[in-house]
Order: C-alpha cells, then structure tokens, then sequence
C-alpha cells in the first residue's frame, strides 16, 4: 500500500513503524485522516468510514471496474501484485470482516466501556452487542446502527464500522410531538444533530426528555445527505465537534439552515460533547442541569 500510495504522489505527513497518516487521497483536506496499518497493509479514512486494502483504494482512487484495476495495477508493476493471478485479486475484494452475532447488551467489558465514557444502562436500548470477524481477529463491539443496516463499532480499543455507511436518525422519547409534512410523513418538529453515536448518547444521558429526533452523521461525507434529512424539521440543534471538521460541517448546516441553532458553546473547553459530559460525570444532576441552562430551547419546546 505505501507502494502504491508513493507511485500516485501521496506522502505521509507522520509515520512509525507500525503505522502512517496521509491526507485524503480521494479528497481536499487540512488534516490527515487517512491511515495505514503497515502490518496488516489495510487502510482507513476516518473522514468518510471506509476501509479495506490496496485493490480496494486503487478501485475508489480510480473510479475503475475490478477489471480495470487489475489492469491498471499490472501496468505499474508494483511489487504487491507479483505472483497473484485474477482469481487470487478478486478473492481480496471480499470484505475483510463477518458478523458472527447481533444481540442486546450483555457483555460486561462493553458496559464498562459505555461507562468510562459517561453512559448508563439510559442508553442501552439504543444499541446492541456485536460479534464480528475482521481479518483472523474475534471482536465484540457496541453497535449503532443506521439507515442502511450498517453499524457503527466501538469498544476500548476499537473505531469501526462494518456494511453500508449511512446516518442514523433515532427517537429518543416516545413522547415527543408530531407533525404531518407535505408528504404525509410523520415527523416530530425538531431534531438535534450529532457528529458520532456517542455524542448522541451522551446528549440522551443528559436530556431524557428531549422532545424530538437525533441524526447522526455518522461520517463529515454524509453531511449532504444530513442536510436533507434536516428539511423536514422546523427546529435545528447542532451539537458537533469543536475540531475543523465539526466547524466546516456547522458552517455548512447554517448556511443551508440560518435558523439553526449552534450549541457547542455549551462544551467549548472540550473537544465534543461526550467529552464535556465525561469531564463532570461525577456529579451526573450537574451534568444534566448545566445543559439545561445553557439550551433551555432543546430541552423544552416553546410554548408547550
């Protein structure tokens, strides 16, 4: 893969022996989210949650068939593809994980997980326990899933996702108000919305009663299918993070959305809001009523 990365003009902006950071190959980007497992030659964005290995980027960097690629990927003579025939190359586009097991929570290394970062059996409803295979690793995660049946991995010392990426969209509280929109869908009138799964959870942790929907983004690369989504409400809340890529994707939401109502103020000694409710998780009726008053709107509805 570093080959490969080499021959198209990309260099690391940092390195070890174990791993290294590019900047976006697909895309335009100030801050290197694109890594290289050197030892298992697989990559990761993490500014889209997409992955795989080197076929698998040639095909995307390409907007090449698998045919193509192979093609492609001969002409350079790299390396990495001596002594592999076609049979072989197609083989390793299969994905490099299986779910084993979908269940609800149970295991006790994930609730404690949930538990250093702030969460309580509040949130356990909203996801489950995920067995999985990647490579010739057994792994188990706590799972979100989202609109397309893709879920969102994490556990103390793994980020992932497996299957279709997508946003997410969840309800809170079952009683929360509705409104018809012109094409006779239901909606409630407003909605928050969330860069990442456990900055949901954490806004859930601390607002029980919040009267409306959560979006997460799930990815910054849904944040035009995020902006859709987002016309169907008349009440806006925007809770992402307080890095270039949360300010972009704010900036983005406002100028589609100027009513929108931008509360990462409330956690600005912080990096997201999962952080801000860990730093005071101690006394957790603080943690609940300093959001309270900082977005009293959120919390409450106007007028109901």
């Amino acid at each position: 893969m570093e080959e490969v990365l080499l021959s198209l003009g990309h260099l690391p902006t940092k390195q070890n022996e174990k791993e290294a950071w590019y900047l976006n190959p697909f895309a335009s980007e100030s801050q290197a989210s694109f890594k290289l497992n050197k030892s298992l030659n697989i990559w990761y964005l993490h500014s889209e949650g997409i992955g795989g290995n080197n076929i698998d980027f040639i095909k995307k960097y390409l907007n090449a068939s698998i045919k193509g690629v192979l093609e492609w990927a001969e002409k350079q003579n790299f390396s990495s593809f001596h002594q592999q025939n076609i049979t072989q190359k197609q083989n390793s586009l299969e994905p490099n994980y299986q779910i084993r097991e979908i269940k609800e929570l149970q295991n006790e290394n994930l609730k404690k997980y949930l538990q250093e970062r702030g969460l309580s059996p509040n949130v356990y409803p909203f996801v489950k326990e995920i067995h999985f295979k990647t490579g010739d690793k057994n792994l188990y995660a706590v799972g979100f899933q989202n609109q397309s049946g893709g879920w969102e991995l994490r556990n103390s010392f793994y980020k992932g996702a497996v299957l279709k990426k997508d946003i997410s969209v969840i309800n809170p509280n079952e009683n929360y108000s509705y409104k018809n929109d012109n094409n006779g869908k239901i909606k409630s009138e407003s909605i928050a919305v969330f860069e990442g799964f456990i900055d949901a959870l954490s806004f859930v942790e601390m607002r029980k009663n919040f009267n409306g929907d959560l979006i997460v983004m799930n990815s910054i690369a849904l944040l035009n299918k995020t902006k859709e989504h987002l016309k169907d409400y008349s009440e806006i809340s925007l809770f992402l993070d307080n890095d270039p890529a949360g300010l972009k994707c704010k900036n983005e939401i406002l100028k589609s959305f100027p009513d929108a109502k931008d509360y990462s103020e409330t956690y600005e000694n912080q990096k997201d809001l999962n952080e801000y409710l860990t730093d005071i998780k101690k006394d957790v009726s603080k943690a609940g009523s300093l959001l309270v008053q900082k977005v009293p709107n959120v919390y409450k509805k106007r007028g109901r």
